[in-house]
């Protein structure tokens, strides 16, 4: 099963060019930390209420994307942190995560790099999975969520918040697609408890740095 990290690395990647959608750095960053805290929720190593991110488990994961986040946030265990403390916080490795995401999806044989250049080539149209069935590319299920009216699979309603709170789907869909899935995107925030918590701390740290980005530039320019 991919890990959402990489499913959000797939979410980004144009096909036609093989380059990432235009996406701020800042904004990948937090979706990454965002995916590899829900990854964390999937596997009953976290949960949230109102207030903080609460540990469930320290037991590592076997996963090296996930398990050195499990340990940072074991060795703050008792302290009274919220998700958006911790995405802030994981997104300072989100280097880590994106280069671990990539190599896993090269080595599924899903994509293949491009030598001499930043480019990337998807392999294959469907991916593999555990028990021999085949995963729909992302892109195609997320469309297929958010255009259609049928009930999501949960991992999907995951991608969706992450991708909405940082703002991805502007790049991906038109503005037609964009009205029509407005709707939805209502519903879909509303399927995860704590995918509602990660994506909203994702979307409030993301505008709170355009806020302040676009302020530091206004200050900057002469009079």
């Amino acid at each position: 099963m991919l890990r959402f990290a990489e499913e959000i690395m797939l979410l980004l990647l144009d096909n036609s060019n093989g380059k990432f959608a235009g996406v701020s750095d800042r904004s990948i960053r937090y979706a990454l930390a965002g995916a590899v805290l829900m990854d964390l929720a999937r596997e009953r190593r976290l949960d949230t209420d109102l207030h903080r991110l609460v540990l469930i488990s320290a037991k590592p994961t076997g996963d090296d994307i996930l398990d050195p986040v499990l340990a940072d946030i074991a060795a703050a265990d008792g302290a009274s942190h919220d998700a958006r403390y911790w995405v802030e916080r994981v997104a300072e490795g989100a280097k880590r995560i994106r280069a671990g995401a990539l190599a896993r999806l090269v080595q599924r044989g899903i994509l293949e790099g491009s030598e001499g250049r930043f480019l990337w080539v998807l392999r294959a149209r469907r991916y593999p999975v555990v028990d021999g069935e085949a995963q729909r590319e992302v892109k195609l299920r997320i469309l297929d969520v958010l255009l259609g009216d049928g009930i999501p699979d949960p991992r999907d309603v995951v991608i969706i918040c992450l991708a909405d709170a940082c703002g991805i789907f502007h790049e991906l869909l038109t503005q037609t697609e964009l009205k029509r899935a407005f709707p939805r995107f209502e519903q879909v925030r509303k399927m995860d408890l704590i995918g509602q918590a990660v994506a909203a701390a994702v979307a409030d740290l993301d505008r709170e740095a355009e806020e302040r980005s676009t302020f530091l530039a206004r200050q900057a320019t002469p009079l």
